[in-house]
């Protein structure tokens, strides 16, 4: 088997169950009919350049639900999986993974994986220069962005020393991936700031994330497991970062504001302005 073979699939197993969080069920209509700014947009309304808008029953579904449908089964599923994958008596274990890449690709080496997913990030900030179809205006994203960060972060690392796991290459502390937990962490984002404006941006973004993935394996830095684990914690991160921003702030502007300022001293400063 070629390493091009293998690789694809690596990232066949990888998007197929990172799916369910790709997939968007939208009917149309009109788009004039909710006015929302993109900046005390709520989970799911209709965005600046939506082709399909979502309807009556959806923007009626409760975000308890969504939340369910969106995060906790999806990411169940991929951590649930990544468990299943550590019985070596399972249809395709991560032992399988481990001597299917041993035994084709056994001399795989890259750093790419180290880089490749901050690319959304990237073009998530580009999107924010040239078009004004963002969910949520630049300071915003950034704070979604480092609080979904930090949350995958304070799940990731105590996992890792309590299961005490050693990666494929001897090293400690291998599952879940952090590699791929932020990879994800960022896809997610980018989805969910983005799908409305086109869906091959979150096609783009989750596809660079499995790579992540399929590369930690194929590097020999981690089983199978621990990339599909990863992939869950990030999914759940940013979603439950989502559901809590839109419970405290749904209809609820928080704009900040640095603008230059006379101190009671005489001298310039800035002052710093919080819109509630």
């Amino acid at each position: 088997m070629k390493i091009s073979k293998l690789f694809a699939v690596h990232l066949l197993w990888m998007s197929v169950l990172a799916g369910p969080v790709m997939a968007q069920v939208q009917t149309t209509k009109p788009a004039d009919s909710l006015k929302v700014s993109t900046i005390d947009a709520a989970a799911d309304t209709v965005y600046p350049g939506q082709k399909k808008p979502f309807t009556e029953a959806q923007l009626r579904e409760g975000s308890n639900k969504r939340y369910l449908k969106r995060a906790v089964i999806p990411a169940a599923a991929l951590i649930g999986a990544g468990l299943y994958t550590m019985q070596d008596n399972g249809f395709f274990s991560s032992h399988d993974a481990r001597d299917a890449r041993n035994q084709h690709t056994p001399k795989f080496s890259t750093k790419l994986d180290d880089y490749l997913f901050f690319v959304p990030i990237a073009y998530m900030y580009g999107f924010n220069a040239f078009s004004s179809q963002n969910r949520h205006d630049i300071r915003r994203q950034t704070g979604l962005l480092l609080a979904s960060g930090a949350l995958t972060t304070a799940i990731v690392f105590p996992v890792k020393k309590l299961t005490d796991i050693d990666r494929p290459n001897g090293d400690p502390t291998a599952f879940p991936s952090g590699h791929t937990a932020y990879a994800f962490t960022i896809a997610t984002i980018v989805d969910k700031e983005f799908r409305h404006k086109s869906p091959w941006i979150s096609v783009g973004s989750y596809t660079i994330a499995s790579a992540t993935g399929v590369m930690r394996v194929l590097n020999n830095e981690h089983w199978m497991a621990d990339v599909l684990a990863g992939a869950g914690v990030g999914i759940l991160s940013v979603n439950t970062v989502y559901w809590l921003h839109d419970k405290l702030f749904e209809n609820k502007g928080l704009n900040t504001a640095l603008v230059p300022t006379v101190l009671p001293n005489g001298k310039p400063g800035m002052g710093l302005s919080v819109t509630f």
